[in-house]
């Protein structure tokens, strides 16, 4: 078991952000450009927050964000954030998503996992499936030319989705930020230039 208060947590408290997820976002951002002032940013699997929390102070009041879970979260900002308490396959979400930020995001992502079983087999399985719901859902909400960024668990079926991913982007790959716990399996695909 991973030691639950370690740096990451800690610094996390001390800035009032809701998760330690939210610095490796600021990682991620960092490296790969793909946040700017203005952006319409959807986080798909946003409970507690952590994600969305910091993705508001990075587009600023231009630009909006939409937040997605099917567990509650407590709402954040003013007219430029909305949280969608729904299932990412209820056929109609994509549609008020797109009308809530006016046109389809610059950039689709997300930390979400399912619930881990133990069983690294089944826990890949799973993780590989949600990042499939999650790509159907921003098929139908990313712009061309737009960024998708997505946590995975690795193993065999990781590389089944890198493979489904890859046509529908310019370029596809594989990241792990830093603020990543050591033993952690997860990693982040990172799809730029999407194709419609």
């Amino acid at each position: 078991m991973y030691k639950r208060k370690d740096s990451y947590y800690l610094k996390a408290k001390q800035e009032g952000y809701r998760s330690r997820a939210a610095y490796k976002l600021q990682q991620i951002v960092q490296a790969e450009k793909i946040v700017k002032t203005g952006d319409l940013v959807i986080d798909a699997g946003a409970a507690p927050g952590g994600w969305s929390q910091l993705l508001l102070q990075m587009v600023g009041a231009r630009g909006k964000v939409a937040a997605v879970d099917i567990l509650a979260m407590d709402a954040l900002g003013g007219d430029n954030f909305r949280f969608f308490h729904q299932s990412l396959e209820e056929p109609a979400l994509p549609a008020e998503v797109v009308d809530f930020l006016g046109r389809k995001a610059d950039l689709v992502l997300s930390d979400a996992a399912p619930n881990t079983t133990g069983s690294a087999f089944t826990d890949q399985a799973r993780s590989a499936d949600l990042v499939r719901i999650i790509f159907g859902f921003a098929k139908e909400t990313l712009k061309p030319g737009g960024t998708f960024l997505a946590k995975i668990f690795t193993g065999a079926e990781s590389d089944v989705v890198f493979k489904e991913l890859q046509p529908h982007f310019e370029k596809l790959r594989r990241i792990r930020p830093e603020a990543t716990r050591k033993e952690s399996f997860e990693l982040y695909l990172i799809g730029k230039g999407f194709k419609n």
